[in-house]
């Protein structure tokens, strides 16, 4: 039950981020994403009652046990280290956009 539920969750936002709510580099991901003004929604695995199944079914999914565990229009992007990489590489915004997770400012 915990793979199709954390599927549905990513289909259904643009942005998910996986998260536990006393991890540092959960916090890290979620203030860059809150800083470059893309909506996203956190599930913090440690206070959802089925949480410790759904970071199992994300490990299943993914191949990556920890959190954060960030989704960007449906595609795994992997963890903090991958995610604030995109963002230095310039590769995070134009992914944010795409996914409409940030209004784009040209249009």
């Amino acid at each position: 039950m915990a793979l199709p539920k954390a599927q549905e969750m990513v289909s259904s936002n643009s942005v998910v981020v996986f998260s536990k709510s006393y991890c540092p580099y959960c916090t890290t991901v979620k203030q860059l994403l809150q800083q470059l003004g893309a909506t996203f929604k956190a599930y913090e695995l440690d206070t959802e009652s089925d949480g410790s199944q759904i970071q199992d079914a994300l490990a299943e999914w993914t191949g990556q046990k920890t959190v954060p565990n960030v989704f960007i229009g449906g595609k795994h992007i992997g963890g903090c280290d991958k995610t604030t990489g995109m963002n230095k590489d310039g590769q995070l915004v134009p992914l944010l956009t795409e996914a409409g997770a940030i209004a784009n400012s040209s249009a």
